[in-house]
């Protein structure tokens, strides 16, 4: 079976190379997608120009489409955010938003063009809110027309209205890594189903 591939979108408010927990937790995950054979890569948003709309390409220098072409041709799609003020991060809600566009594309064979392909998530932050930012992205994400595993999103979350952040912490804490484990193996699990027999058309 040809292998498989994971595309990591973070959607870290602060651009490369700024450190960032959201970006750390993506890789967290795609380590270990690599360390079963899946090729991996990622990119941050706020590295691109992503205009706003509800349309593949919004035209005038608009770079959404690079970043789609990724999730496209790409088999498992992590999407990794931060919290802010209890909600995921503005540019979290601008890739749902221009994902939007896809609840009507099909493919060659008229299955939505996402079916068949699945979406993990990760959340970051210092304040509460990581149940709700899983619950908001992940639903999205199904609406779109991805597949969700099994106990398939991650988390750490600090004390709330502290400074640490997870890109601080000295290791990542066992609980953390084990759900991590967990969520890559059940992803694994599912793209290779959907690979072998995708969705039925009637």
């Amino acid at each position: 079976m040809t292998d498989l591939t994971a595309f990591a979108l973070v959607c870290s408010l602060t651009p490369s190379p700024g450190p960032s927990s959201s970006d750390l937790m993506a890789r967290h995950i795609l380590d270990r997608f690599a360390e079963r054979g899946i090729a991996t890569s990622s990119a941050r948003v706020v590295d691109h120009h992503v205009a706003p709309g509800v349309q593949k390409d919004m035209g005038d220098g608009d770079e959404w489409p690079i970043l789609r072409e990724k999730i496209l041709a790409a088999d498992i799609l992590v999407l990794s955010t931060p919290i802010w003020v209890g909600h995921p991060s503005s540019l979290a809600q601008r890739v749902m938003e221009r994902l939007d566009a896809d609840i009507a594309e099909t493919d060659e064979e008229g299955r939505p063009v996402m079916a068949g392909k699945v979406a993990v998530v990760a959340v970051v932050g210092n304040e509460d809110g990581a149940h709700k930012t899983i619950a908001d992205m992940m639903q999205g994400l199904n609406d779109i027309g991805f597949s969700l595993p099994s106990q398939g999103s991650t988390y750490w979350v600090g004390e709330a209205m502290q400074a640490v952040d997870f890109k601080d912490l000295a290791e990542v804490p066992d609980v953390v890594a084990t759900t991590t484990a967990g969520v890559v193996r059940n992803a694994e699990h599912l793209a290779r189903l959907l690979r072998r027999e995708n969705f039925p058309l009637e």
